[in-house]
């Protein structure tokens, strides 16, 4: 067969003072174009896993043509593979129907596909529930014998089974254009041992925390490395580091590969000085911590297993402290519009991230993802503007009454927030904090490279 992977890439804001703002705010250009620029780990792998006598071949859905009389694209393809976030489901949703109005079936999976099957099975022949890769197999079986199944649920307890990552096949990579991205995924750990509220990750996929072996990541940065030399690669984890164990054995051998990488964990990271001289051995440039707000109170409840954001936020200031003194980057993340916040927290927020020194700071919009827990409270709540507007999803744009704030007061403090922490003083003096406690404990630290 000839098989099209289609990757929904690229979140853009609805908001259009957000994007006036974007053209002239550092932190918001080059987040939107960081995200823009990561090809479909997801999509790879499962190109991995697809038999040798397939076709395959890999699409940004921004190289797609809007004309279905394209032939070159929909005449020339006997299956379709999409997989979409939810603010590009709308367009996931039109793409797919324009393959199967050509006769082309199309399969869709993805995190938003895994919350919403029934909707999304209106646009698709086929959907996949939870892991891809544990049903790949099937689908691609049916699809030659013609007999595509409406659903391939790979949930453990839904007649499906969860997948081992030892058995992961290396990504496909060589279908890529490196020249086009500004980074590479590479995935070490799948789900995370906390429960946020607003969690929309991995753990929507897989009911536990697990790695795949040290053995199998290094090759396949052994792969990125033949086709980029020295590359940018992102972690595809959402909470790296919670083994020390594993990262012991990984960062010494990632430390030859002359490579520079991000990735997200959480603050327990800064307490573990022998990891973080690994890390920065090993080429760490930056980590994204979630802070979610400026107090431990503000925290509360936010993590529904141990209320671990809230009992680990008076370690907050001194692991940031020990992180950026190795030499490597935080990027601190802030969450705006939780419950119980007032106006007061912009300010807030702008005065706790410039007493940490965050190299870099990233605010969103508490965001309702279909699937999380969150979702489910303010729908029970009657307080979603738009239950299905998926598109405004992107964690920039209100989907949801705030409460106590009003939704002009929370926008409006929002806009402000964002120009006074991407101003270039602001930014300047931040990456002059960072440079000066980086070099107190790293001697001779290169500037830190923007990747």
């Amino acid at each position: 067969m000839r098989i099209a992977f289609v990757a929904m890439s690229g979140i853009r804001a609805c908001d259009a003072e957000l994007l006036e703002l974007g053209l002239t705010l550092p932190g918001f250009v080059e987040r939107s174009r960081q995200i823009a620029s990561l090809p479909s780990l997801g999509l790879l792998t499962l190109a991995g896993l697809t038999p040798a006598h397939h076709d395959v071949r890999y699409h940004e859905v921004r190289d797609l043509d809007d004309d279905v009389n394209n032939r070159d694209l929909y005449d020339d393809v006997d299956l379709v593979a999409i997989s979409t976030f939810t603010a590009q489901a709308r367009e996931s949703y039109v793409i797919a129907d324009r393959f199967r109005a050509a006769g082309v079936p199309v399969v869709m999976g993805g995190l938003h596909v895994t919350a919403r099957p029934d909707e999304a099975l209106q646009h698709a022949d086929a959907v996949v529930v939870g892991e891809g890769e544990a049903v790949w197999p099937d689908v691609l079986a049916d699809a030659e014998a013609g007999r595509l199944r409406p659903r391939y649920d790979a949930r453990a307890g839904h007649g499906g089974r969860e997948w081992d990552l030892a058995d992961a096949p290396m990504p496909r990579y060589d279908l890529l254009d490196m020249d086009r991205y500004n980074r590479i995924t590479v995935q070490t750990t799948r789900g995370c041992p906390w429960r946020c509220e607003f969690c929309a990750s991995s753990i929507l996929l897989t009911p536990r925390y697990k790695h795949k072996p040290v053995e199998r990541v290094l090759a396949e940065i052994d792969r990125v490395c033949e086709l980029w030399p020295r590359p940018f690669i992102e972690f595809a984890d959402d909470n790296s580091f919670v083994d020390r164990g594993y990262w012991y054995r990984l960062l010494p051998e990632l430390a030859k590969r002359n490579t520079r990488w991000f990735t997200e964990t959480d603050v327990r990271v800064g307490d573990d000085d022998r990891l973080l001289e690994l890390m920065h051995a090993a080429g760490c440039k930056q980590v994204l911590l979630g802070l979610e707000a400026p107090t431990a109170e503000g925290t509360r409840g936010l993590e529904l297993k141990t209320d671990f954001k809230r009992r680990s936020a008076p370690k907050v200031p001194a692991a940031v402290a020990n992180i950026q003194r190795h030499g490597i980057r935080v990027n601190g993340c802030f969450i705006l519009g939780l419950d119980g916040q007032t106006t007061d927290v912009f300010d807030a927020v702008a005065d706790y991230a410039e007493t940490l020194n965050l190299f870099d700071v990233q605010i969103t919009l508490q965001t309702p993802f279909p699937g999380t827990p969150l979702y489910q409270r303010l729908a029970a709540a009657g307080r979603l503007l738009e239950p299905d507007a998926w598109h405004r999803c992107t964690l920039f744009d209100l989907t949801y009454r705030p409460d106590p704030m009003t939704a002009e007061q929370l926008v409006g403090g929002f806009h402000g927030l964002a120009k006074r922490l991407y101003g270039r003083d602001a930014t300047a003096r931040r990456r002059a904090a960072f440079r000066k406690s980086a070099r107190g404990h790293v001697p001779a630290l290169d500037p830190p490279e923007q990747p």
